[in-house]
């Protein structure tokens, strides 16, 4: 019989309308009995733990951290673990969990755009695609995933594309892991999975700020978030990875004073490059750490980790260590190997 683990964090899957808008309490016991209503394999028991239940939207990075410290015990149980989790958060929330997990037993999360009390709720079939999804022999060293609308998504790269809609979530450039529905459970790929960045206890995370670009943004966002503290700061850039002039003049004097910098894009899809003088060029020529195909917001805990697993590192160390994870990740390309001139010979 397999065995897993149901931990409950609360989101809209666990909401019901009421006056003054919708509000978290429904019993992660109560999710899995509706879930069984879609979906019950005899062959598979499930043991639930109720972590908290709250809007992701509220949630912390402390409060994400105390979550991978549940399911590093929860894994050493069970053959799979399976999250509730809010959306609005959930790819943050699924890249950290990522960057700490070291067990090839699968870490499932899932969640819902619409209410418990919906009459179209698309929680109850959402897990129960995420519990057959954990169950299954396919599921077993792809670390952690996340399973919305019949598709499995990685870690790694997933976004929320969609605020209402329920095919919310998407890995522009990746596309889906494998599907579960009435067909079955359907592998399509296997996830580049990177060695954990984070090891053993955290409770929180150094401050790492994302700055956005925008038609005439000035300094003022990256001055706000050295005074305010920042270990490191992520711009969320143009294009394939450029910033104004004023935002690019700020950041090489962040990297001059020891700050870690990161290059992510405000685009949906593709990787950052460092190919334009003035912007994105004089960015990487300063030791600037190009994140690859990550969101802004995965650059960011991507960064906060690489501080916190390095804290006396310089921003050309850090930047070392986040390159090596993406590589291995398959975010950035590896190293072309060095090219050997060809010649030809009369013979």
């Amino acid at each position: 019989m397999r065995q897993l683990i149901l931990v409950g964090t609360g989101g809209t899957i666990a909401t019901t309308d009421a006056p003054g808008g919708r509000r978290v309490g429904v019993p992660t016991a109560d999710l899995l009995a509706a879930s069984r209503a879609v979906w019950a394999d005899p062959g598979v028991r499930v043991e639930v733990r109720e972590l908290r239940r709250t809007a992701s939207f509220a949630a912390s990075v402390a409060d994400a951290l105390t979550l991978a410290a549940e399911l590093r015990d929860a894994a050493r149980a069970a053959d799979g673990v399976v999250v509730t989790h809010g959306t609005d958060t959930l790819e943050e929330v699924a890249f950290l969990l990522g960057l700490a997990h070291d067990s090839a037993v699968p870490v499932v999360l899932t969640g819902a755009q619409r209410p418990f009390d919906d009459p179209a709720a698309d929680g109850p079939r959402n897990l129960a695609a995420a519990l057959r999804w954990a169950a299954s022999d396919a599921a077993r060293g792809t670390g952690v995933t996340v399973v919305f609308d019949d598709r499995v998504w990685p870690a790694t790269g997933v976004r929320k594309v969609s605020s209402l809609s329920p095919a919310a979530f998407a890995a522009p450039g990746r596309g889906p892991l494998a599907r579960v529905d009435e067909a079955g459970v359907r592998p399509h790929a296997v996830p580049a999975l990177p060695r954990p960045l984070l090891t053993g206890h955290h409770a929180d995370l150094p401050r790492v700020d994302v700055v956005a670009q925008y038609l005439g943004a000035d300094a003022a966002a990256v001055r706000a978030a050295r005074d305010a503290g920042a270990r490191g700061v992520v711009v969320a850039g143009f294009g394939a990875g450029n910033a104004t002039p004023e935002t690019t003049a700020a950041c090489l004097d962040l990297l001059r004073e020891g700050i870690p910098v990161a290059v992510a894009s405000r685009v949906g899809e593709g990787a950052v490059v460092g190919l334009y003088a003035g912007g994105g060029a004089d960015l990487a020529a300063a030791g600037a750490l190009f994140a690859g195909d990550l969101s802004p917001w995965q650059a960011r805990l991507l960064l906060a980790a690489a501080i916190a697993a390095d804290p006396s590192g310089s921003p050309a160390r850090v930047a070392a260590r986040c390159r090596t994870w993406l590589v291995e990740a398959g975010a950035l390309g590896r190293p072309a190997a060095p090219t050997r001139s060809l010649t030809t010979e009369t013979v």
